[in-house]
């Protein structure tokens, strides 16, 4: 067992609008869909427990891309999402933040009860994932949300986070069950958040001694333990920036939406009438969707389908965003009656534009490329926390 990432998430405070919460629980429901349907439930807690997949869809479904607020935000929107589709999904969310956490293990045995599931054993893992990242690891983080999924297999991910207020950040912590063959011994899927240095980790494999009495362990070596699992930091600056994302592949899905038109490609013919800005969202959350791990290392890109509700790279188009999702959720119920042509139309964008990135050179500035989506997001029913998006200055002038 080894850890797969680690990432800073600065603090982030602030409220989820309403408008973005009910958009976000509808379409993570149609993104978890597709992905059951397309590989079965199982799979969904395998993404959940992979930290750069999380932030991705955090990030395509409108959020501040960088923040520790994704965390609360996606695992609150999936809950209220999923659990009234439990049966048929067969995926149940418990806990959450605050209060919620705490009543994980009630609700575990409640599932049990409903699915011949071993709810208490499913209540003793809740726990002990919790103990583990709260009082085994010692990081400097205390634990204040933590989410339990669980499928009808009795497969289960573990979503939680820690706070810091002395560095001002948060760390996520994923677990998996098939891979965990221990708790005491390096169980983790991924710790997400950044070496503070030295850390007390009894559930290191190198810490067996310790578990089996020697209590001093004042010579841990985290930098050992840390080297072997990818790191991603993620900033503090709020704008998202060239650097914070992989042009090539943000470059083609622009090209793949402005430049070209679904009758280009047959396998799009049945995304025809779909604006090109509509495209655009639709090839991102397609890659959310049906990308491999290896394309998740920028989650700032995933911004570029939804903006974010600062405004950060640019107002959430909610026009677009809606468009998004009922596509999505029509592509999703014709697959379910067997009609799987528009799944795999949407399957094919994220394709289509990862063909290309091999011969792309991307020759658009990055910032004009946002000073675009900001100017023309009142065409698409822009909003932010702070109000709707206005027509740039020239443009009003223009209507009057």
């Amino acid at each position: 067992m080894k850890r797969s990432g680690s990432a800073d998430l600065p603090l982030h405070y602030g409220h989820v609008p309403p408008w973005l919460s009910e958009r976000m629980a509808k379409i993570g429901l149609a993104i978890v869909e597709a992905i059951i349907v397309e590989y079965g439930n199982q799979e969904v807690l395998r993404r959940l427990s992979d930290p750069f997949w999380f932030q991705s869809l955090g990030a395509v479904m409108g959020m501040d891309w960088h923040s520790s607020g994704i965390t609360t935000s996606v695992m609150g929107a999936l809950k209220r999402a999923i659990n009234p589709h439990s049966k048929e999904l067969g995926i149940y969310i418990c806990g959450g933040k605050g209060k919620s956490s705490r009543q994980t293990p009630s609700e575990l045995i409640d599932v049990g009860q409903r699915t011949g599931l071993d709810g208490n054993y499913l209540a003793r893992c809740s726990k002990l994932s919790a103990k583990v990242d709260n009082t085994a690891v010692q990081d400097g983080f205390q634990l204040y949300l933590h989410s339990f999924i669980v499928n009808d297999k009795g497969q289960w991910a573990v979503v939680q986070q820690g706070m810091s207020n002395n560095s001002s950040t948060a760390r996520r912590y994923h677990w998996h069950s098939p891979t965990i063959t221990s708790f005491v011994e390096e169980p983790h899927s991924s710790i997400y958040g950044q070496n503070a240095g030295d850390i007390l980790n009894m559930v290191d494999k190198r810490a067996a001694p310790s578990r089996n009495g020697i209590l001093e362990i004042a010579h841990e070596q985290p930098d050992r333990m840390l080297a072997e699992i990818k790191k991603l930091v993620m900033p503090s600056h709020h704008d998202v920036r060239a650097n914070n994302v992989d042009l090539k592949r943000l470059g083609s899905v622009l090209w793949l939406a402005h430049e070209k038109r679904p009758s280009d490609f047959e396998e799009l013919l049945l995304l025809e009438g779909l604006g090109p800005r509509t495209l655009q969202s639709l090839a991102l959350v397609s890659e959310v969707i049906y990308g491999t791990p290896s394309r998740f290392t920028d989650p700032a890109r995933f911004s570029f389908a939804h903006g974010g509700k600062d405004g950060h790279p640019f107002p959430v188009p909610v026009k677009v965003y809606d468009d998004t999702i009922a596509t999505l959720q029509n592509a999703v119920h014709k697959a379910k009656l067997g009609f799987t042509d528009k799944q795999q139309a949407i399957k094919c964008l994220s394709q289509i534009a990862q063909r290309a990135e091999n011969d792309f050179t991307p020759n658009a500035n990055f910032n004009n490329v946002i000073e675009k989506e900001r100017n023309e997001s009142w065409k698409y029913g822009g909003r932010t926390v702070f109000g709707k998006a206005k027509p740039p200055l020239q443009t009003q002038l223009k209507l009057f």
